[in-house]
């Protein structure tokens, strides 16, 4: 089997043979980029049935009933609230009304949704929340093949454990074919590794301690996630030269100028209240990495930060009141967002124009633009043609964009919400001495995310939500 997107280069999977047994748990693993979310598409029929991409095979054989779970799970949402979404998957099965209620409850209670969300519109949820809602209406299918794309890339630790548990209950006997970067939670439960090189070429393929052993080399030269390399990463040289250039001051000293200031301050969401923090500061060359469990308010306070919902009580931004005009809100000066959703923040129809207006709005002159977005497409690991549309790119690539946008925008404070999620190791540890590399040079850094190790080992403060009040600030440690 072979591929080609329009307007690139080179095939993908070139020549790629693979066969999958009924009943047998398959993970693809690979970098960014890779084609590992457009292999399950060619896999369960969507291209190019749905998605008019050129291929050619000499032969393929697809399952006669799939479900899919999609990276983003916006992209399948088709009705505007939980029980209908649910609802419209059973009335297709043609499932009696009385036994819709149950089942719908069921499908819930599986991956760890409250049952007095049924009624909730679909918008109101977390993205962790929505994700899990796409398994369950996947689970009423009672497909015999699962396409999983990163299930849990958007889940708290507490929301993965509920998810692969949940999978394991339920997925017992159907074929699951699944990309996941955290195989720590999966890598007891798969029978087979497939691993596929930045073309698409198929590198490894056997049961996981097998690949392990035979090709550790391959996971570090293509950044892919294993078991341990977290630990590795912090033996390295890299992260040494981090750690080195750090001021060893002790974590109860105050960091620089508060460039933020919050008090009473509360963000709505319609006419609720969704969070509220009696009392914080956030000060220069901070790095506040935001956790607490899905649903908790964590992305609301980076939009309540950049005004993009209504709020009330006490915001100062660099010694100014904000909002500086309460009837006409807009986002503060000298503050950039990252975006959950990468394309959400999209605005251009190249790769060059959506960095070139950053960079132009930052002050660029017009003869720098051009050298500047080549260097920060190398940097970010992105697509060499600046002229490709932002939407053609992979989850991880638009997540790397997005990143890279907010950085181009020269901000000194910068918010992301989940910056790291869909990201191969490789990526994921650049973005990170990436932005320690700008917090040490004077920015402050809100980061929301669920990954442990990150927030240990580069944020200076962890802020721990819960229930929509600021419930911790916990100092790690100290620039």
């Amino acid at each position: 089997m072979r591929l080609k997107f329009p307007g690139e280069p080179d095939l993908l999977f070139q020549d790629l043979t693979l066969q999958i047994p009924k009943g047998q748990k398959v993970l693809i693993v690979g970098p960014s980029g890779s084609g590992k979310s457009t292999l399950l598409q060619v896999l369960s029929g969507l291209i190019p049935h749905s998605v008019e991409v050129p291929m050619k095979c000499s032969r393929i054989q697809r399952p006669a009933s799939w479900g899919f779970v999609f990276q983003d799970p916006d992209t399948q949402f088709c009705m505007p609230c939980v029980d209908e979404e649910l609802a419209f998957v059973l009335e297709n099965q043609q499932v009696p009304r009385r036994e819709m209620e149950s089942r719908m409850r069921e499908a819930l209670a599986l991956v760890g949704l409250a049952p007095d969300l049924l009624h909730a519109p679909v918008q109101t949820l977390s993205q962790g929340m929505k994700q899990r809602l796409a398994l369950a209406s996947v689970l009423l299918l009672k497909p015999e093949t699962v396409f999983l794309d990163e299930p849990s890339a958007l889940l708290d630790p507490e929301g993965t454990s509920q998810i692969w548990a949940s999978i394991r209950r339920s997925l017992r006997e159907q074929t699951v074919v699944l990309v996941e970067h955290k195989i720590d939670a999966i890598v007891d439960w798969i029978d087979r590794i497939v691993m596929l090189d930045e073309q698409g070429r198929l590198v490894a393929d056997g049961p996981p301690d097998d690949v392990f052993r035979r090709h550790k080399a391959a996971f570090g030269r293509y950044g892919i996630w294993y078991p341990g390399i977290w630990d590795e990463y912090l033996e390295s040289p890299r992260w040494k030269a981090i750690r080195a250039g750090r001021d060893p001051s002790p974590p109860n000293r105050p960091a620089g100028a508060p460039v933020i200031e919050l008090e009473q301050f509360e963000a709505y969401r319609g006419n609720q209240c969704k969070l509220r923090i009696d009392k914080a500061a956030v000060r220069e060359r901070s790095w506040i990495a935001v956790t607490g469990e899905n649903g908790a308010g964590k992305s609301t306070l980076l939009l309540a930060l950049t005004q993009l919902v209504p709020t009330a009580g006490r915001y100062v931004l660099h010694g100014r009141t904000i909002p500086e005009h309460p009837k006409k809100r807009r986002v503060p000066e000298g503050v950039a967002l990252v975006f959950q959703n990468p394309e959400m923040q999209f605005v251009a129809d190249s790769l060059f124009d959506e960095l070139a207006l950053s960079l132009a709005n930052a002050g660029m002159k017009r003869d720098e633009l051009e050298d500047e977005v080549q260097r920060l497409l190398r940097h970010f690991r992105l697509p060499p043609d600046a002229g490709r549309h932002p939407y053609d790119l992979s989850l991880g690539q638009k997540r790397r964009l997005s990143v890279a946008t907010a950085m181009a925008s020269r901000a000194s404070v910068l918010l992301l919400d989940e910056p790291t999620f869909g990201q191969d190791a490789r990526n994921t540890f650049a973005i990170l001495e990436y932005l320690e590399e700008l917090r040490a040079g004077g920015k402050t850094i809100i980061m929301v995310t669920h990954d442990r190790r990150a927030v240990d080992h580069f944020a200076t403060e962890e802020w721990v939500l819960e229930n929509g009040r600021l419930k911790d600030i916990r100092h790690i440690r100290q620039p």
